[in-house]
């Protein structure tokens, strides 16, 4: 996949959702060769992500803004903060403001939240992993962020990776009929990609270990009991991604257990945005 590309074809679609057929108040308000200063201004503690696509969104729009750095993506970052700032013609930092805001507290929250459940696991063998539980378009970013704060993504899309859930086990016909039609595309189509499997009960997962086949295997909404049960049962042949109904507050616990990944569709689909503002400068 040339995410290059796609994150070019997002700035430029966004760029048409705001702008249209023009900034009308700052194209009557400010003069075209008219020069400034603008600087991003932290108004909270977190993770700070998305400085590098702002230097992707200021430039595709002017070529000529100057940025200059001051923090870096990952940082810690707290109130009073100052990022970077930007130069150039005050009509091209006005009608990039707002973009660039949009993706920086966006992923800078999905970052921050990344980070605290990074430390949560601090000391166990767990990985924490994001979702495909984004925002229409706004996934590659998304998940730029969780890797940023710390996690690891999961899959990209559905074409990275076979998941069989259990809506694919349902319409297959059964665990056996999902995998060796997985297994069997995989080879028609001389494709090398990881296969894993979605198990919502203790038979399910025997009769996945019977079979074999797979890389990893998802314990769907087990509780921490038989999510232990099921680590010692497995017992290291496959790798194991705990999902469903699992929260900040209960994270360790299931980190606890043993098992490789916990996957949480909170780090992208329900966070909230870091505070800050770009601000002229005056000089």
């Amino acid at each position: 996949m040339d995410t290059k590309k796609l994150v070019d074809e997002l700035i430029a679609l966004a760029f048409n959702e705001d702008i249209g057929d023009g900034d009308h108040t700052t194209l009557s308000t400010i003069p075209g060769t008219a020069v400034g200063k603008v600087q991003l201004i932290i108004k909270e503690e977190g993770i700070l992500a998305g400085v590098a696509v702002a230097d992707l969104i200021f430039h595709a729009f002017d070529p000529d803004l100057k940025m200059t750095f001051f923090i870096i993506d990952g940082s810690e970052v707290k109130y009073g903060d100052i990022a970077f700032t930007v130069e150039g013609k005050v009509q091209s930092l006005l009608q990039t403001e707002r973009l660039v805001l949009n993706v920086m507290q966006r992923m800078s929250g999905i970052a921050t939240t990344t980070r605290l459940y990074v430390k949560k696991l601090e000391g166990t063998r767990t990985k924490v992993l994001d979702t495909r539980k984004t925002t229409p378009g706004m996934r590659i970013l998304e998940k730029e962020a969780v890797r940023i704060g710390g996690g690891e993504n999961h899959r990209i899309g559905l074409f990275d990776m076979i998941l069989l859930k259990d809506n694919h086990v349902d319409f297959a016909g059964g665990i056996e009929n999902a995998i060796a039609r997985a297994k069997e595309y995989c080879w028609k189509k001389g494709k090398d990609l990881p296969i894993e499997i979605e198990v919502r009960n203790f038979d399910e997962l025997n009769r996945v270990l019977n079979l074999g086949g797979v890389d990893r295997i998802m314990l769907d909404n087990f509780n921490v009991e038989n999510t232990r049960k099921a680590v010692e049962l497995v017992g290291g042949k496959y790798k194991l991604e705990s999902s469903g109904g699992i929260t900040y507050n209960t994270l360790r616990d299931y980190a606890e257990t043993g098992v490789d990944y916990i996957s949480v569709g909170a780090l992208t689909h329900s966070v909230k945005s870091l505070d800050m503002s770009l601000k002229s400068v005056k000089e």
